[in-house]
């Protein structure tokens, strides 16, 4: 799931009058009225929905950026009081974004483009120290070599923040792993220790998601867990362990867009633009490449964006 507060602050953030490409005044539109695109705390998830707010600007709307927390947004857009989120990852909001939909108070705009994958994942180097990976069975006989001098005997596992859900401290349990869970406060921490650990072919073992450029940049692998299933989640039955559920790795799949249902009469117009809206892996993982390792302006990186593909994105707001 994600990096880089900072680049919240400045002047993409607050209440953003849409204006046209030549800017000025807000072209007719169905309500001026401002459209709440919540923001989270990831590099790829600010990008998509700076992307899609910019546009929806120069198509004349009135635009508000709003930071809300990933699952608990969801209370919001059952209210009305936040509007459009535009990433809902199969791997860890499929649950909330299911109950919020059964109510008929959210709507799945459908798919972003980008294909999610949220795994345990650990550098190539250390296969050396632990051959039988991917599998996950091998983690315990390799625990002490994922091991810091603070969980030894014990594997340590670098978790992604809390509000990132996934269930990793009760997939650990239910699959009686002799790992530690600590969960990394930030996507930016998540990252810088995975790349202190690569530079000095340190032992670490921790959450890499797909769109990122991490695995672009690091050789390495995810670890294979059994395969999901709804009754893994569901039924403590399902797997391994009889008695726990989350015996099994993450789902994988695509990254949704949902809405409060109140957009598609209030704001037609945009309601069709952002149902539009795609974007493949590969252009969100330059474009974080060039936020989280070349260090550009994530306004800039939206803006150059925008530039050069206006033929793909005036197709959204036709």
């Amino acid at each position: 799931m994600r990096t880089h507060l900072k680049m919240l602050l400045g002047a993409g953030l607050g209440l953003a009058v849409g204006l046209g490409a030549a800017g000025g005044a807000l072209a007719e539109v169905e309500s001026k009225d401002p459209i709440k695109l919540t923001l989270h705390d990831w590099t790829g998830q600010l990008i998509t929905t700076k992307l899609m707010g910019e546009v929806l600007k120069k198509a004349g709307y009135n635009v508000e950026y709003v930071q809300a927390d990933y699952i608990a947004q969801f209370a919001g857009l059952k209210t009305g009081d936040l509007h459009v989120a535009m990433e809902i990852w199969e791997t860890t909001g499929r649950e909330a974004m299911d109950e919020a939909t059964a109510t008929g108070k959210v709507e799945n705009l459908g798919e972003t483009g980008m294909q999610a994958i949220e795994e345990w994942w650990y550098p190539a180097y250390m296969k050396e120290k632990c051959p039988g990976l991917p599998d996950w069975q091998a983690l315990n006989d390799c625990a002490e070599a994922f091991s810091t001098p603070e969980t030894a005997p014990n594997g340590r596992y670098l978790g992604g923040p809390v509000t990132w859900g996934g269930f990793d401290d009760e997939r650990a349990e239910a699959l009686e792993l002799d790992y530690e869970v600590v969960h990394a406060g930030t996507d930016a921490a998540l990252f810088a220790e995975l790349e202190s650990a690569y530079q000095r072919k340190a032992p670490i073992l921790l959450w890499v998601y797909a769109p990122h450029w991490a695995p672009i940049k690091y050789e390495g692998e995810w670890v294979e867990f059994p395969k999901y299933t709804a009754e893994c989640y569901g039924d403590p039955a399902w797997g391994d362990n009889p008695d726990m559920a989350y015996d099994c790795g993450k789902p994988r799949g695509p990254i949704w867009k949902v809405s409060w249902a109140g957009v598609k009469d209030k704001w037609p117009g945009a309601y069709a633009a952002i149902k539009a809206f795609k974007v493949s892996n590969e252009e969100m993982g330059a474009m974080v490449a060039a936020v989280d390792l070349d260090g550009k302006d994530l306004d800039g990186v939206v803006a150059d964006w925008i530039a050069k593909n206006e033929a793909t994105w005036s197709g959204w707001i036709k």
